[in-house]
């Protein structure tokens, strides 16, 4: 069983948790985001994330590393068994990945305050639903306490499942709290 632990490898994958400090402070005089363009854009995160999801599953089948019980998958051990190519490929996905999300705070509003809260909020609720449709696809990960391999950029990035779901949360409740009503930007 697995057991709680408090911190992410390498060290400074922890300073994620300054995100949500850092986005409140940042937009406590409010964002001038429109409830639609919130709302299309948790759709496209909600959506993303599970396609994310789905293509994750299809790479650790083809590779055969998908096991037949949620309790077996151990996200290191695919790290290590992963072939060089895949491996390659998986960093370009990651990176196409941020690019799509960032695109999308682009083409949503045009301030860069309100294109970087964007960017948050749909990061989150990519990053929320990347976890949901694996889970409803595959029941993994089996708990929050579960450990798994967030990020491969610059090394790769390790925690339990518990830490991306709490700062995507605290991330997506701080764009929340901070929006305003007005004209679309």
């Amino acid at each position: 069983m697995n057991s709680f632990i408090l911190f992410a490898q390498p060290w400074w994958v922890n300073l994620l948790i300054l995100v949500p400090i850092a986005s409140y402070i940042a937009f406590r005089k409010g964002l001038t985001i429109a409830k639609t363009q919130l709302a299309i854009t948790a759709i496209f995160g909600l959506a993303f994330g599970f396609v994310e999801a789905s293509v994750v599953i299809y790479l650790r089948a083809a590779t055969g590393l998908l096991p037949q019980s949620a309790n077996l998958y151990q996200p290191t051990v695919v790290l290590n068994d992963l072939a060089k190519t895949l491996f390659t490929i998986e960093l370009f996905r990651e990176v196409v990945t941020v690019i799509m999300l960032i695109t999308v705070a682009l083409l949503a509003v045009r301030k860069l305050k309100e294109r970087w809260a964007i960017f948050l909020w749909v990061f989150g609720f990519w990053d929320l639903f990347y976890y949901v449709g694996l889970w409803l696809t595959t029941r993994w990960p089996n708990s929050l306490i579960t450990q798994d391999v967030l990020f491969l950029i610059p090394v790769p990035w390790v925690a339990q499942v518990w830490f991306p779901c709490l700062v995507s949360v605290a991330t997506l409740l701080m764009v929340a709290i901070n929006r305003r009503d007005g004209k679309e930007s």
